[in-house]
This record gives C-alpha cells, structure tokens and sequence, in this order.
C-alpha cells in the first residue's frame, strides 16, 4: 500500500511541475510580448517550427482554393507541394522577422512589413487574461505530450498558438492563423 501512496504522489507531482513550468514559460513569453522586447520573444520562440507550421497553413489553403476552382490532379499537388512550399516558405520567411512576429503577438496583426501587406488580425498573445485560471486552461488542448495548443479568443478569428518542449523550456512552435487571414495571404501567391 506504501508504494502505491508513494507511485501516486511521484506522479503527481511529475503532472505540477510538467504543467507548472508550460505555465510559467507561457507567463514568460506573455511577459515579454506585452513589454515588446522583440530579443526576449525571439530568444522564446523556435523559429523553425513557427515557420514550418505557417507553410504547411499557408500549402492547405493554397491547395484547397485550387481545388474550390477544378480538380487538382495527384501530378499537380506533388508539384505543388514541392514548388509551392518553396513559395510559401519565402513568404514564412519576409513574415517571421522579429519585429513581424513581435507585432503580430503584441497586437494581432499579421503583417509583411518588407511589403507594407497587412493580411489581416487575430486576437493577441498580449491581450490574454492569464487571471482566470479556469477560463485559461480550457483554452488549452493538448496537441502532444510535449506540446499544447492555446487557443487566443473564443471565436473562429481568434487563431492560437502552440508552444512545444524543447530541453528543458517550452518555446513557441506556431501560430494558427485564421481563415480569413489565410485566404488573404493564399490570395497574392500565383494560381498556376
């Protein structure tokens, strides 16, 4: 009976600390959206995975506003995936720029600043009400064991972002963008 007592309580506090310190990490980027240091969010952000998870938005989209038109033949999407995500990827990149990124999270506006292209708004990481503990965690959905999902609002605009495990911090790992603000970009990248 005295290892399962002792079984239960390591395992519980194995759960605090695994969803205090994805707590605290999100306290931390929070922190440094809200005061705008750029430097801090980048240092918290794996710039990989946040523009790996744009492409692969930004490549649905595309694939499912030519599909809305006509038929997409397999030898068209396997070109398309393979030439298109060259394409997007540019476009995660003019997009991922520290200071892209910081406004983005701070107010919500998804912005190619290299351009002067707003593609639209989201909901912002800075406005989050992290003071409602209840409301905050059933914001959260577990994408993984080592990453969740935060989603920013209550409505279909609000987007999300997803923070992942990384040694011993969590860090962002993408951001889910809105429809709309998807359709916007989909819309300057070329049909054919």
């Amino acid at each position: 009976m005295k290892w399962l007592v002792g079984i239960f309580a390591a395992a519980m506090v194995c759960v605090v600390v695994y969803a205090g310190s994805a707590f605290v990490s999100l306290l931390g980027l929070v922190s440094a959206v809200r005061s705008g240091d750029a430097g801090q969010v980048m240092a918290k952000t794996d710039l990989p995975r946040v523009r790996h998870s744009l492409v692969d938005q930004v490549m649905s989209a595309y694939l499912d506003r030519l599909g809305q038109k006509r038929l997409v033949r397999p030898f068209e999407r396997m070109a398309i995936n393979a030439f298109g995500a060259a394409i997007a990827d540019d476009l995660a990149i003019k997009f991922m720029t520290p200071e892209n990124l910081s406004v983005l999270l701070k107010s919500g506006t998804v912005r190619n600043a290299t351009e002067n292209i707003t593609f639209g708004t989201m909901s912002s990481l800075a406005e989050l009400d992290i003071s409602n503990i209840f409301v905050f965690a059933g914001r959260i959905t577990l994408v993984k064991p080592v990453e969740f999902a935060l989603r920013l609002g209550a409505g279909q605009d609000a987007g999300t972002v997803s923070m992942h495990f990384e040694g011993t911090t969590w860090k962002l790992s993408g951001i889910g963008l809105p429809p709309k603000v998807l359709a916007s970009m989909v819309d300057r990248l070329p049909t054919r």
